[in-house]
């Protein structure tokens, strides 16, 4: 990749001391935990502590979760690798995009899930500001399947597409060609250090996400039923078809079914914790809950999914076992919880990988980015000659519906 055509390696006349209006739109309710929206508000709570004015764009089903969220709306469930994604493709969440980003008048837009439908796939289409487009997902993911020539054009909009993982990346790739930066994702190690909360002497496993039958909580359950009778599980977890799994252990009191609990309640339980547990099946991106982990200082036990491999070494910061496997994850727990110089080696070894892929190291990595794409646009503002016509179309959609 040349110079010429990566703006990352674009030369340095713009003024890197400016500091920038960032938007940030993400395609799922900013209200509803999820992976790719914590990555989105704890990004822009990086950008603005280093002197940015960061804001995020996407659906709430609530009060924004943060003063810097402008809302667009609430979400509709829609079906999407195997689970449901809470997103907002309906007109009018289009037409507060529009809205939004032509009154904040962002230096750079940042689409997280460029693709999927809603405010990302309409900022994308418009092109109102240079973009970088962030690409989160792997597995089957229903909207790239719908992708053909006639729309992948659109991808060209963006002057950087950078995948979270290999996996991200392989995904994008198929559908839309083009070249990425591969990025982790980054973790707020401040948000996770809790040294006035001391560990539960008791033996204890936390599970934490959405119930999902590709989350390995049915197999979990069936490895924990092997373990010794003074180790307790911990679920905060809510889903479709989970009152099926609460029924069937309903006669075990050493389990707590917590339901969905705030985030803030999962930084207290998983500095309490003995051992963390992601057990998932397949279709994992980015481990980003396994770096939750590995950021509180608890020891994870993990599937070894390449997802998962991207964040954590098997015997050195985590303990990876086949995925499906009952007998293999029952030992592993096992052992985690019972060796005490080895859960003290896959924290220690947890703190320093948390340490490497920190959100504070990945913000300075994207403003650069961004001040690379802002150049590029002061050296040639034509390089996406499709742009000046769709920024007429919106001023004339905007003159149509001024009431939103």
């Amino acid at each position: 990749m040349n110079s010429a055509s990566n703006p990352v390696k674009a030369n340095k006349n713009f003024e890197r001391k400016k500091m920038l209006r960032i938007g940030l739109v993400c395609p799922y309710s900013l209200t509803i935990p999820g992976g790719v929206q914590s990555q989105v508000l704890g990004l822009a709570r990086e950008l603005r502590r280093m002197g940015h004015e960061a804001r995020v764009l996407g659906p709430c089903d609530g009060p924004p979760p943060e003063p810097f969220v402008t809302p667009l709306g609430n979400s509709l469930p829609t079906a999407a690798n195997g689970s449901t994604a809470p997103l907002a493709p309906d007109p009018s969440a289009a037409l507060r995009t529009i809205r939004a980003i032509n009154d904040e008048a962002f230096d750079v837009l940042h689409l997280h899930e460029p693709i999927a439908p809603g405010p990302t796939m309409t900022a994308l289409m418009l092109r109102l500001a240079p973009m970088i487009g962030t690409f989160h997902a792997a597995g089957d993911i229903a909207w790239y399947g719908r992708i053909n020539k006639g729309v992948n054009w659109l991808a060209n909009h963006l002057d950087v597409r950078v995948a979270v993982s290999p996996q991200a990346q392989e995904l994008a790739n198929r559908y839309l060609g083009g070249e990425y930066e591969i990025l982790f994702n980054g973790i707020e190690n401040e948000l996770y250090a809790r040294p006035n909360i001391s560990r539960s002497a008791e033996k204890i496993v936390f599970f934490c996400g959405r119930y999902e039958p590709r989350k390995g909580l049915a197999e979990l359950l069936e490895a924990f039923a092997k373990l010794s009778d003074d180790v307790k599980l911990w679920i905060a977890s809510d889903g479709d078809g989970i009152s099926l799994l609460k029924q069937k252990y309903a006669h075990d009191g050493r389990i707590s079914w917590l339901g969905r609990i705030t985030d803030e309640d999962k930084i207290v339980r998983l500095a309490q914790c003995s051992v963390f547990c992601a057990p998932s099946l397949h279709s994992e991106s980015f481990g980003i809950v396994v770096l939750e982990s590995m950021a509180s200082g608890t020891p994870v036990v993990a599937s070894s999914l390449e997802g998962y491999r991207n964040v954590g070494t098997h015997d050195v910061n985590a303990w990876l076992v086949e995925p499906g496997d009952i007998a293999e994850l029952a030992e592993g727990l096992t052992r985690v919880l019972a060796d005490k110089k080895l859960a003290q080696k896959l924290s220690d070894g947890g703190l320093i990988r948390a340490s490497e892929l920190s959100m504070s190291r990945l913000a300075k990595i994207y403003i650069e980015m961004y001040y690379a794409v802002l150049e590029r646009e002061q050296l040639s503002p034509d390089h996406h000659p499709k742009s000046r016509i769709v920024r007429l179309y919106s001023d004339r959609v905007l003159r149509k519906n001024p009431q939103v």
